[in-house]
């Protein structure tokens, strides 16, 4: 069963119960520190890391972004803008394995990544 950390800064138990509702049972979902988050995906204890902050790049990503790269991580959205769904499972099939956005767009990112995700 793949693993999904939940980090970022805000609304983490709302980000994991869209995360669970849209992951058909597939993973094993937690909450973590942005810290722990980030070090479980980066020493293979999780699969993927997804975040929610007010900007979509700053705390939802930051720790992500030091500990595993630029090349791992997307923002998929940010005040006033959110990727198409195209680019978002773009995005997971190219092996993205941290994904941010503003709290705001929860309800609209997590189906997407989730449904990408979960054809993998």
């Amino acid at each position: 069963m793949k693993k999904i950390v939940i980090g970022g800064q805000i609304d983490k138990e709302e980000v994991k119960q869209l995360v669970e509702a849209y992951g058909e049972n597939r993973y094993d979902i937690s909450i973590k520190n942005d810290l722990d988050a980030a070090m479980a995906v980066k020493t293979g204890a999780a699969d993927y890391y997804i975040g929610a902050c007010n900007t979509g790049g700053g705390g939802a990503l930051a720790m992500a972004l030091a500990l595993l790269g630029r090349q791992e991580c997307v923002t998929i959205s940010m005040p006033g803008h959110v990727m198409s769904d195209e680019e978002i499972i773009e995005n997971v099939k190219s092996g993205k394995k941290a994904f941010g956005f503003t709290a705001q767009h929860k309800e609209i990112v997590i189906p997407i990544i989730m449904k990408a995700l979960n054809e993998q």
